[in-house]
């Protein structure tokens, strides 16, 4: 196993009521970043030196990474900043550790996909 916690579904989906709010706050930091010339990977402007000259990240940058350590420390996967994109690590019942999948627009959680196969290999959840 890769990880150490797993969720059933209806405990990704009871979680994804209470870090909704922090998903779209996330989006909208990213994208205000974005719009500033802010590469959030790299922590500098596009094309400058340094975090944006003033020896300290963007307000913005702050609060993106607040919410970052929140989510991942509930044991949650985030794998798109600009979409909401996040995994649940899940065990399926075949003993197969497989990530439950949900992006921001998705309502509750809909699609799994094997840790491999990544987002591209998204199913159904009536397939898990």
């Amino acid at each position: 196993m890769i990880h150490t916690l797993h969720f059933t579904l209806e405990e990704a989906n009871q979680i994804l009521d209470e870090i909704k709010p922090m998903i779209e706050e996330m989006i909208a930091l990213k994208k205000k970043l974005d719009n500033k010339g802010y590469d959030v990977y790299n922590h500098q402007y596009f094309g400058g030196s340094g975090p944006n000259g003033k020896g300290a990240f963007p307000d913005e940058m702050d609060r993106l990474v607040e919410i970052l350590r929140d989510i991942t420390s509930r044991g949650i996967l985030i794998k798109g900043l600009d979409n909401g994109l996040i995994d649940f690590p899940h065990i399926r019942a075949n003993e197969e550790e497989v990530y439950l999948c949900w992006k921001y627009d998705e309502g509750d959680i809909k699609f799994w996909h094997k840790i491999p196969d990544g987002y591209s290999g998204r199913r159904s959840i009536d397939e898990l």
